[in-house]
């Protein structure tokens, strides 16, 4: 389960796929597909997130992982690369790699 917390210490990624709204859904289940048959089961994966945004122009993916290198290691697994590869065929991709600074929670 995702859990934003600072000083966790894990490798967040915030990736934004830019799409033509006709392959939004297209992209988003080929992501939903590519996580659930391999990047789930990479060692270090810890959990993701998929966004739609309302006007069918992006599709964003929150996710966590242990360590930089785990995730290096699935970018250099052959099984992962098809997806993206796919991914680009339909969609433009910014990705980005974040630590989390702070976390807010509505005041009691």
């Amino acid at each position: 389960m995702t859990t934003i917390l600072r000083g966790n210490n894990y490798l967040t990624l915030i990736n934004i796929f830019k799409v033509d709204p006709d392959n939004q859904l297209k992209l988003i289940e080929l992501l939903t597909m590519a996580t659930r048959e391999s990047v789930s089961k990479v060692p270090g994966f810890i959990s993701s997130s998929l966004h739609r945004s309302l006007d069918g122009r992006k599709v964003t993916m929150y996710a966590q992982w242990r360590s930089i290198d785990d995730y290096q290691r699935m970018r250099a697994n052959h099984g992962s690369s098809p997806y993206l590869d796919r991914a680009l065929e339909m969609a433009t991709f910014e990705p980005g790699m974040y630590e989390v600074v702070e976390s807010f929670l509505p005041a009691s």
